[in-house]
């Protein structure tokens, strides 16, 4: 079993910068592949990106792609999300979640989830 926490949402003005964090803990949350979605009021729940339980492999949605960047320090069972360049776009709930230690991109591939936290982003 792992309990993830996210943190570091907020409200942030188009073209700014926001990290969100992801504290894992349980049973040996550095094995798990480590995922940010985000679900948007009225949309199904979104890959955002994904990185394996080593860090030496991540992934993105096209969307975000050169502007969100992942990341994961396993001493510290901590994994982030830097935002840079947001777009009103971007606003949602962001969860982080584990699962496959490889990191995948799908909702089904991820066992443990934590309540989200919102990131609003004004135009």
């Amino acid at each position: 079993q792992v309990q993830v926490v996210e943190s570091g949402g907020g409200l942030v003005q188009a073209g700014g910068s926001l990290r969100v964090s992801c504290a894992a803990s349980g049973r040996t949350p550095s094995g798990y592949g480590m995922g940010w979605f985000r679900q948007a009021p009225g949309k199904e729940r979104e890959f955002v990106a994904a990185v394996s339980w080593n860090g030496d492999r991540t992934s993105y949605v096209d969307s975000v792609k050169g502007r969100f960047t992942i990341s994961r320090d396993n001493a510290k069972n901590m994994v982030y999300l830097q935002m840079n360049s947001l777009k009103p776009e971007d606003t949602a709930v962001y969860y982080c979640a584990a699962g496959q230690a490889g990191g995948t991109t799908l909702v089904r591939d991820y066992w443990y989830w934590g309540q989200g936290t919102q990131v609003t982003v004004s135009s």
